[in-house]
This record gives C-alpha cells, sequence and structure tokens, in this order.
C-alpha cells in the first residue's frame, strides 16, 4: 500500500526512533484540569498527529487544541508552506501552555505513521487520500479521525470499515452536525415518534460535481504534485490553483476558497457529499437508518423527476430539494402528525410545543471549529467505545453519497441492496470508479 521511496544515511525508521526521544524530552506536559475542575494526569494524554494541513486541517487543529489533555506534535501535508504555517500556529498554542514549542513536519503521511508516540491521526486530506491514510494509520495502531465524506468510492469505505474493526481502533467521521444541540434535538424528536410516521424527506445540499474544466498551469515548487494526486489515475487531472489553493506566509495570506476539487467528478463528489455528508447522515440517523441506506436512486429528470430521489425498503422516500422558502441547507421530516425543519442554528416544528425555537446567528466557518465533536473523539479514545460517528455510519452515508451520484451519472435509476451491499446483477453501476476504481501505480487498497 505505501509507496517505495530510497534513503539516505540513517533509514526512516532509525531516523524517526531518534526523533521520538528527543521530543519525549522536550514536550513532557503538566496534569491537566478542565473547566470543571477534573485533573487529567500525563499518562491520560493523547498525542496526535495531523495528516493534511489546508484550510480544513488548521481548522481541525483549532479545535483539537481546545479539548483538554491534547498534545500535537507532528504535521503533514505535500505543500512545504503549509507545512511551515501549521508548525507555526502549533507551537504558538504550545507556548500559551508552557510547553517547550515543537512540532515536527513530514511531506509523507508514512513517515509521521511510523511515530510510536502518536495515538491518533486527524486526516483532512483530499478525499481520495482518506482511505490510505486511514487505513494504514489503523495498521500502524493510531485512533482516525478522518473528515467528512468517509472515503471517494462505496469500495473504499467498506475496506475503511474492515481496517477499523480488525485493529480494534476508534473512528470518528467528521459529521459535526451530529455533535449539534438543534440537529441532536430533531434525531430525538423524529425517532421518538413526536411528528408521526416519517413519509417524506426533503434533504436540501446542492449539486453534483462537474467535469473538471479548469485550465492547466504550472506546478508550484513548493506542491509536490504527484504526491497529491496520490491514488488517482485519471489523465484528465492537471494542475490547477483552485484544487490546492495558495498560501503565503509574508504576507500572510490563508486560503480565499475551499479545496475547488470537491467540485469536479474527477477529483471529488461535489455538493451531493460536501453537505449530503452533513444532511443526509442527519436524515438516516433520525429514521433509524444509520448503516443502512436507501435502495432505489432516481435521478433529477428521469421520466419528469424533479429532485434527486431516494427510497428506502420501510416505504419513506428522501428527495434533494428545498427545505424551506429561506433557502439554504437542511432538513424537512414530513410526518403523519406535520413536519419538523432543522439547519445549522435553526429547527422548527409544525407543532411549537414540541421544542423551544432558538434560531442562531451562523457565522462563516463557525461549524468548520466543532470542539465538541472533537472532545467526543478524545473521549472515545480514552475510554475505547464508539465515537458519536463511528466508521460504520460514515461508510453507510458515503455510500449514499455515491450511489446518487452514480445514477445521476449513468441518467437512470440504480437499485442497491443494503443488506448484501451490492447492486444485484447491475453491471454498469457495479463497474462504475464510484463503486472502485483501480488505483494509480503503486499504490493499492
Amino acid at each position: 500500500m505505501e509507496k517505495e521511496r530510497s534513503s539516505k544515511g540513517l533509514n526512516r525508521r532509525q531516523f524517526l526512533g531518534y526523533s521520538a526521544l528527543g521530543l519525549a524530552g522536550l514536550t513532557v506536559l503538566p496534569s491537566w484540569v478542565t473547566a470543571s475542575g477534573v485533573r487529567i494526569a500525563p499518562s491520560d494524554r493523547v498525542v496526535l498527529g495531523f495528516i493534511g494541513l489546508g484550510r480544513q486541517g488548521v481548522s481541525d487543529f483549532h479545535s483539537f487544541s481546545s479539548c483538554p489533555g491534547v498534545q500535537v506534535v507532528a504535521g503533514c501535508d505535500v505543500e512545504s508552506i503549509k507545512r511551515q504555517r501549521f508548525r507555526e500556529r502549533v507551537e504558538e498554542w504550545q507556548k500559551k501552555l508552557n510547553i517547550a514549542p515543537r512540532c515536527d513536519l513530514y511531506e509523507f503521511y508514512e513517515d509521521l505513521l511510523e511515530r510510536k508516540d502518536i495515538d491518533a491521526v486527524s486526516i483532512a486530506t483530499p478525499d481520495h487520500w482518506h482511505a490510505l491514510t486511514a487505513i494504514h494509520a489503523c495498521r500502524s495502531g493510531k485512533d482516525v479521525y478522518v473528515q467528512k465524506p468517509l472515503a471517494f468510492t462505496i469500495r473504499e469505505g467498506l475496506e475503511m470499515v474492515k481496517a477499523v474493526r480488525c485493529h480494534n481502533r476508534i473512528l470518528q467521521v467528521g459529521s459535526q452536525q451530529r455533535s449539534s444541540k438543534e440537529f441532536q434535538q430533531a434525531i430525538a424528536l423524529v425517532r421518538n415518534g413526536a411528528i408521526g410516521h416519517i413519509e417524506t424527506i426533503y434533504a436540501k445540499v446542492g449539486d453534483p460535481p462537474a467535469p473538471l474544466d479548469l485550465p492547466e498551469q504550472p506546478i508550484p515548487g513548493t506542491l509536490n504534485w504527484n504526491q497529491w494526486m496520490g491514488p488517482l489515475n485519471d489523465p484528465n487531472i492537471h494542475y490547477h490553483p483552485d484544487l490546492c489553493p495558495p498560501i503565503t506566509l509574508n504576507p500572510k495570506q490563508d486560503e480565499r476558497i475551499w479545496g475547488a476539487w470537491r467540485w469536479y467528478r474527477e477529483t471529488g463528489n461535489g455538493y451531493t457529499a460536501d453537505w449530503g455528508a452533513h444532511m443526509f447522515d442527519i436524515a438516516q440517523a433520525a429514521i433509524g437508518m444509520d448503516g443502512s441506506s436507501p435502495c432505489e436512486y432516481i435521478p433529477k429528470g428521469y421520466e419528469g423527476a424533479e429532485y434527486l430521489t431516494m427510497k428506502y425498503q420501510n416505504g419513506i422516500v428522501m428527495t434533494e430539494q428545498p427545505f424551506r422558502k429561506e433557502g439554504g441547507n437542511g432538513i424537512c421530516f414530513n410526518g403523519t402528525k406535520g413536519w419538523l425543519k432543522v439547519a445549522r442554528g435553526y429547527i422548527e416544528c409544525s407543532d411549537p410545543s414540541l421544542l423551544k425555537k432558538e434560531e442562531e446567528r451562523i457565522a462563516e466557518g463557525q461549524y468548520e471549529v466543532s470542539s465538541p465533536h472533537m472532545q467526543n473523539f478524545i473521549d472515545a479514545v480514552r475510554s475505547r467505545k464508539n465515537p458519536i460517528a463511528p466508521v460504520e455510519i460514515g461508510c453507510s452515508t458515503n455510500t449514499l453519497c455515491c450511489l446518487a451520484n452514480i445514477a445521476v451519472e449513468l441518467q437512470r435509476p440504480v437499485k442497491w441492496n443494503p443488506a448484501t451491499l451490492c447492486f444485484d446483477g447491475d453491471e454498469e453501476a457495479s463497474g462504475h470508479r464510484l463503486y472502485s476504481y483501480p488505483y494509480r501505480r503503486p499504490y493499492t487498497l
């Protein structure tokens, strides 16, 4: 699975062994005290490494840095400027905690995973790297926090489930809405039958990916584009700064946009997975379909279908359409006794007595800094119990998003068997790249 590379002088294992010894001597933490006065001993600290240091990776660091007892010792990215930015921000944080500043940097994630002093990794790479990094982390004895969606393809997600369970690791998917009060309230109300039997769900997430149409541009010397590509083998993929947004350190300028790899078929799954990994995920949780998925996917426009439509075996129908007239991404559950609408910072019900409406104004990027979700992961690492968004949940939601895009690209309905995890004789769908694709050599899944 890992890419072969030559080395000179000390081999990597020897070098990293010395590095770890030096680090242990420099960054011994004192006991931590939480806001409630609970003391966390040094033996209970959780040592983290970060893989993927772009906009999302930095945001995840800021969230983890607020969790008591967390130590950050290393970061990995294919771009040298982003590695340096991460080191500066980590060491600034360490100084505030009166810890000797040190953050080791790596270009290749395998080197970081060889560190014996790292308990867990946070993965915020492009989706096509999620499976390899997470599976390798599990094999290396690390627990994993991985950004949503869980994977780029259906098969990758299934293999990640196997790796987590085979190696007895903890994996939390970055579906942070599961840790947010308005969504937890909505899930509880629907599950408890407050609005009756659910018949339809409106979930607004946005458009599927489009073909890559960015013009090719010269690759900057600070970026290892070959490593960014990793297992992707599509010859139509080429470098453009929107795919890997640049930053500067002097003057300081962070990414102006999210990585546009999300919006193109060759490199991502569009809003279907970007927001679907949030909204479809909450819908599945509320109707008791965690670990499962719809059995039929009908693309928008097929025989007059107004919206992308997904049908469950129990008769519930979910459509990708506006959930309220004010717009935005969110969910409307329609039951036999009423309706319930939920979005970030917003919840409303046909029967107001069922809840206290507390609409919040969400600032841009606020949901990307989600300490409760990270704290839930850290608690799971310590307790060895499943977090709120374990690998099986992430896999089922990822499967849903991939299946929706397969139906859209094939321009016809696709039927899926949630019990057997297969298409039941649909060879065209089974051979689609979003089920599985041949990795570029020398990568293998």
